[in-house]
């Protein structure tokens, strides 16, 4: 026979394990757990097994626990956790891709009723057709002004009718006309709301970013610097490119109005005082194009006046 803990015991141990997994990992997931049973958390402990471990308690516990830990350790890393222990939360702690882990999470939800005073996450809608139930039940769609008609004996549904909307409280109608037509309108699981990892905290929605969306944000980053500092004549690296080539502009732009010369603007000047010398280059290059066009017709004539010689030199034509 098992020998039962006391309550200080079992506390013991909790602090025991939360301190292990704290000197385990650098990784943590804040998931919420909100409307998740017992069944369905023992199937996401399951799924993460080998690199992962799903840690639930109570905020004030697990809080008491990270402050000793860190009193003790000198390790203040995980003080971040504290101030997001609100609610009904659970701590997952991971090795994995925090993506990954993620994803394998949010595959564990499963459709719930519309119970009486739920927090509608959704707008749920009731889709037209047959219901299958009898005229007798008119009633349920008559207090909630939902269109009906009677066909073939049973009470169908004429349009789709938005009958909660995300935010609101579910009734006592809305569930028991959902329960009749068999409708589970909500999922529920573990929803991750923040991430740690070494000491940083950030939103769930980053492990989306990819490496094309970083390279773009950089690019942008890179494009705003250089602006600023073109607009404000303050050297970096961003706008060193650009301050080269204006200063090469101006340079050029001097030598091209006084009699200030250098190599590469001779040629500038070159052109300016005789624009005839770019047809003269370019005059070559179309003679060549029309030469190469006129080149493979010439052959093609050639190639076909042997052929109408040979028919005459064996001693027959097809017109005879």
């Amino acid at each position: 026979m098992a020998i039962k803990r006391t309550k200080a015991e079992k506390k013991q141990a909790y602090d025991r394990k939360l301190c292990s997994l704290l000197d385990e990992y650098t990784k943590v997931l804040i998931a919420l757990a909100d409307n998740v049973g017992s069944k369905q958390l023992q199937d996401i402990r399951s799924g993460l097994r080998g690199d992962s471990v799903v840690l639930m308690g109570k905020n004030t516990l697990i809080r008491r626990c990270i402050k000793a830990y860190a009193d003790k350790t000198g390790n203040h890393t995980f003080d971040p956790l504290m101030d997001l222990l609100v609610g009904n939360v659970g701590l997952i702690f991971t090795k994995g891709d925090l993506k990954e882990v993620r994803e394998e999470v949010a595959k564990y939800k499963v459709g719930a009723p519309a119970r009486v005073g739920l927090v509608a996450p959704v707008d749920v809608v009731v889709p037209p057709g047959n219901t299958g139930l009898d005229p007798s039940q008119t009633s349920f769609f008559q207090v909630l002004n939902i269109p009906t008609k009677i066909n073939k004996g049973t009470v169908e549904i004429i349009t789709p009718v938005e009958l909660i909307k995300k935010g609101d409280k579910v009734g006592s109608s809305e569930s028991a006309l959902l329960a009749k037509l068999g409708i589970r309108p909500f999922s529920y699981g573990l929803q991750i709301t923040n991430v740690y990892e070494d000491g940083s905290v950030f939103s769930p929605e980053v492990l989306d970013l990819t490496e094309e969306d970083l390279i773009e944000k950089f690019a942008t980053g890179v494009s705003m610097v250089a602006s600023l500092s073109l607009a404000l004549s303050y050297p970096t690296l961003a706008a060193a490119p650009h301050m080269f080539i204006n200063g090469y502009k101006n340079v050029l732009a001097v030598a091209v109005e006084t009699d200030y010369s250098y190599p590469h603007a001779d040629k500038i000047k070159e052109y300016l005082k005789d624009p005839s010398k770019f047809a003269v280059v370019a005059a070559p290059v179309a003679a060549a194009d029309s030469g190469a066009a006129a080149a493979p017709k010439e052959e093609e004539k050639k190639a076909e006046e042997p052929a109408e010689e040979s028919d005459d030199d064996m001693g027959f034509s097809l017109f005879d």
